[in-house]
């Protein structure tokens, strides 16, 4: 091998291309087929190589230069990276019987009796990512984030040896997404070495994944030994696959890692046959998975299929039974959330499920209680919801103490002791102490900041307990004034009458300064956000993004509530009768009112536009179905015109731009034609549609 001193500089730029795509090989072959043919120290050598020849010629350095596995130190926290199609989560079923339920959600809305080959794959436990590459180099990874907008760990992901930093024959633009995790091997290995050392060890393999990803330094990610799969992608300029299986060949070909026991099932009994198999296989694989992911196979029916606000359609989650022990119940007590809703919690005596130390279970509602007649001092079998949510399964009756009482409900709420009443057609009793009652103040703070409403870093549950018993916060509103308020003279630090958070116990300049700028960042907020934080009573994320996309703007919606005109509230498809009656009462409120009030004078709440579709021809249309489609099921044809930017209704009013006209059409076409609105044929419709498909997917 020649001397490196006496490379020219075109000899140089040869040996570099040999050495990216050699030890390139190499990983595939060490980390993908488990048959390296290199040794550690051949492999080291070849590394120092590459290094030795670009610190002599920095400008040849390559995008694929091995020397990427180690890049730049974040200078400050991770920068936000928007995704072009959202990272969407699953929905999660328990049973074989809810599996069955979804397959046939699915041929209905296919409007077909015949099986539907799923491909079966196994759910990593780890923490999702997004890969991009232009013309074949990788060129930024992020987290999933909220799903919409994740973190930019670019430099954490080149440490991955299993990750290709250039790839061959693909796509102009290729968004591959997938899971990071740690092997079991290496996360046993990271614990022995922390507690050796002194450190905090972690609770699991997911943790420590997140953990090493989440690191602003990535030598420290490339010491932990991170691993991946990919499963599917975002963006892509082009899509030359047409199922889920062919597209595990393109990723093969492509040199990312898929897992070896993803199965094609062509029926529920290949489902059945694959979920046993993974059960028995689970504790001996060498990484952890808490459930199997079923995605129909074609690509075209997945097309068809679309998605719900947050979850695809065409794809569910199946997670494995959770672990369970016994244990006793030391005391049940009431906890107050933001609706007023008194939710029984149980005390128990801590005990190890499923590799995490459970010492409270909810026990949802009063009849909960008295169905499984559940007791102080019972010794009960507890587990893991989808190994994650502790419940009580069922009392052990042999084990109950003769001296046992059956539990009494309170009827007063045990924070400010106003009346907790029930209503006829509920399973919850709430307090009527309203926004009076500090538990639903607390609460509703709490909701306030959480991941999906505002989402502001460093405002805890245990902050904003301290800050609310302190007075320091009562309202949203106090939240944008607190930097104000923390002032005591022209300095933000100086002397005076200021709040001076930073003199708190566990608190100090940085750490302020921190929460400020936190708290300023979310003075601009999206409309679905603002909504969804306002903590109204049946109102989720899904369903404040409804609302913003029929209204528009807050004025709108707020203005239509307070004068209670609810005729196309209730016409929005999804929002029910029930749920006007909470969002008109809830603005009916002064209390509410003030607040919002003195919270808008402090931040900005964007006007909702759909960019997705805003070149569609339906795109801010509302668009109402009738009668009996041909071509397609009216689920179908819904979720084509959401897709399409519109708005669904499910009743005829003057708001409404199109009425879609099947056969056997009823009152709705009647009213249409009175309202002097467009009606269209489903071949009409059909061809505003023509055009709208992306070669991206909203994916998963």
């Amino acid at each position: 091998m020649k001397d490196i001193n006496e490379l020219t500089k075109e000899e140089a730029a040869a040996e570099l291309g040999y050495l990216a795509r050699e030890m390139a090989k190499s990983d595939i072959a060490y980390y993908q087929n488990d048959a390296p043919y290199l040794s550690d120290a051949e492999y080291d050598r070849l590394k120092q190589r590459n290094l030795d020849i670009e610190k002599r010629f920095p400008e040849l350095i390559r995008p694929d230069s091995p020397s990427k596995r180690v890049g730049a130190a974040v200078k400050s926290g991770f920068s936000k990276v928007t995704h072009r199609f959202p990272m969407l989560s699953l929905a999660d079923v328990f049973s074989i019987e809810e599996v069955e339920d979804f397959i046939l959600s699915v041929k209905r809305f296919l409007n077909t009796s015949e099986d539907i080959p799923f491909m079966s794959e196994p759910k990593i436990d780890g923490l999702s990512f997004s890969a991009r590459y232009e013309n074949g180099i990788f060129v930024q990874g992020a987290t999933r984030g909220d799903g919409v907008t994740g973190e930019d760990i670019t430099e954490n992901l080149k440490t991955i040896r299993q990750l290709p930093l250039k790839i061959e024959n693909a796509p102009e633009i290729l968004e591959v997404r997938g899971e990071v995790y740690m092997a079991k091997a290496d996360f046993f290995a990271l614990n022995q070495k922390y507690e050796a050392e002194g450190k905090k060890t972690f609770a699991n393999p997911r943790n420590a994944a997140a953990g090493s990803l989440r690191q602003l330094d990535p030598k420290i990610t490339a010491e932990r030994k991170l691993s991946i799969f990919a499963y599917t992608w975002g963006e892509v300029s082009k899509r030359p696959w047409d199922s889920q299986a062919n597209f595990f060949d393109y990723l093969k070909e492509w040199g990312f890692p898929t897992n070896p026991n993803n199965t094609l099932c062509q029926d529920i009994k290949d489902i059945e046959k694959s979920f046993a198999k993974l059960m028995e296989i689970r504790a001996s694989l060498p990484y952890d998975i808490d459930g199997v992911v079923y995605k129909v196979n074609s690509i075209a029916l997945q097309e068809r299929l679309g998605f719900l606000t947050r979850t695809p359609r065409w794809a569910v989650a199946h997670k494995f039974p959770a672990e369970q022990a016994l244990t006793t119940i030391n005391n049940i007590r009431i906890q107050v959330g933001r609706t007023g809703a008194l939710t029984p919690v149980a005390d128990l005596e801590p005990v190890n499920v499923g590799g995490v130390i459970v010492s409270h279970a909810t026990l949802h509602n009063e009849d909960e209680i008295k169905r499984k007649d559940i007791r102080i001092g019972d010794t009960v079998v507890v587990q893991r919801a989808g190994d994650v949510i502790p419940q009580i399964v069922e009392v052990i009756l042999p084990k109950r103490k003769e001296t046992s009482k059956e539990f009494e409900f309170p009827t007063t709420c045990p924070i400010c002791g106003a009346h907790a009443i029930r209503e006829v057609d509920e399973a919850v009793r709430r307090c009527t102490g309203g926004l009076s009652c500090p538990a639903q103040a607390k609460e509703r703070l709490i909701h306030f900041v959480s991941k999906d409403a505002f989402d502001i870093t460093g405002l805890g549950d245990k902050i904003i307990e301290d800050f609310y018993q302190e007075g320091i916060l009562k309202t949203p509103a106090d939240i944008f004034t607190i930097e104000e308020r923390n002032r005591g003279g022209d300095d933000l630090f100086s002397a005076g009458s200021g709040l001076h958070l930073e003199r708190k116990e566990g608190w100090g300049k940085k750490s302020v300064e921190n929460l400020f700028k936190a708290i300023n960042a979310k003075r601009v907020i999206s409309l679905p956000r603002f909504i969804y934080a306002l903590g109204i009573r049946q109102v989720g994320a899904a369903t404040s993004l409804l609302l913003a996309k029929n209204y528009g703007s807050f004025q709108h919606f707020m203005q239509d509530m307070i004068n209670k005109e609810t005729g196309k509230l209730v016409s929005i498809d999804g929002v029910g009768a029930s749920m006007a009656t909470d969002m008109v009462e809830f603005f009916q409120e002064p209390h509410n009112i003030e607040i919002i009030n003195r919270l808008l004078e402090q931040i900005t709440v964007e006007d909702f536009v759909d960019t997705a579709n805003y070149d569609s021809p339906l795109s801010g249309k509302t668009v109402v179905f009738t009668g009996t489609l041909e071509k397609m099921t009216r689920s179908e044809a819904k979720a084509k015109a959401l897709d399409a930017g519109a708005k669904v209704a499910g009743s005829v009013s003057k708001n409404t731009d199109y009425v879609v006209q099947g056969a056997d059409a009823g009152s709705k076409a009647a009213k249409a034609a009175e309202l002097g609105i467009t009606v269209l044929s489903e071949e009409e419709f059909l061809e505003l549609l023509n055009g709208q498909a992306t070669v991206g997917t909203t994916s998963l």
